[in-house]
């Protein structure tokens, strides 16, 4: 009886090494292929912030399903959405941030009026006023709390050519969305590697039936 049983493989001593390690290399290459298609769209869409976002989320989301494959694992892939968020923040914003420094405009401004009305309005459209007293066409938007008070004095960079919305001086910071960007895929490059060699631990012990509860 057990000479069958280890003649039909179920103990896992066939699983193959390096298609292990081709089956990790392909996760981690997805991965980066993802971030860079990502960063792309952003570059490619730069007046509308959703194509980005929405390619984004897709890509994470299959990158969480391939990891959690390649482990037979459930919580791996929910781990991924820690890096996969880093990802999506530095690669969608990466590209407007560095092509409002690269051509931008710097603009010492005065908030002249909100659109914003009510105690609970938070879709903040503010009219812009600069030290010569011409009143910017394009309005400077802010969504949630915080937004800056009317007469309140501030900075702004914006695009002379209308592509990019404007944006506060002190929030631009090309460097910093790359920063993040690299970090999570640092983050999902350690983690494919994780997966792809608990995963051929797991096969070699046969332990391939449960992605929700396995270790």
């Amino acid at each position: 009886m057990s000479v069958g049983i280890r003649g039909s493989g179920t103990d896992g001593r066939g699983v193959a090494p390096w298609r292990s390690v081709r089956r990790t290399a392909a996760v981690v290459l997805y991965g980066w292929a993802a971030a860079a298609a990502v960063a792309g769209a952003s570059y490619v869409a730069l007046r509308w912030d959703w194509v980005p976002i929405a390619v984004g989320v897709v890509l994470c989301l299959a990158f969480a399903v391939f990891v959690g494959l390649l482990h037979r694992a459930g919580w791996i892939a929910l781990l991924s959405f820690l890096p996969g968020l880093f990802i999506l923040v530095g690669a969608v914003q990466y590209a407007p941030e560095a092509a409002l420094e690269a051509r931008g405009v710097r603009e010492s401004v005065v908030v002249v009026a909100d659109s914003a009305t009510g105690k609970d309005g938070k879709n903040h459209r503010l009219t812009l006023r600069t030290a010569d007293g011409e009143e910017l066409e394009e309005r400077l938007a802010y969504n949630g709390s915080g937004a800056p008070r009317v007469g309140e004095r501030l900075d702004v960079i914006r695009d002379p050519e209308g592509v990019v919305p404007m944006e506060r001086a002190d929030e631009v910071d090309a460097a910093g969305r790359l920063g993040g960007l690299i970090a999570g895929l640092v983050g999902w490059t350690l983690l494919a590697f994780l997966a792809g060699w608990r995963g051929h631990v797991r096969r070699r012990r046969g332990k391939t039936d449960s992605l929700l509860l396995s270790l």
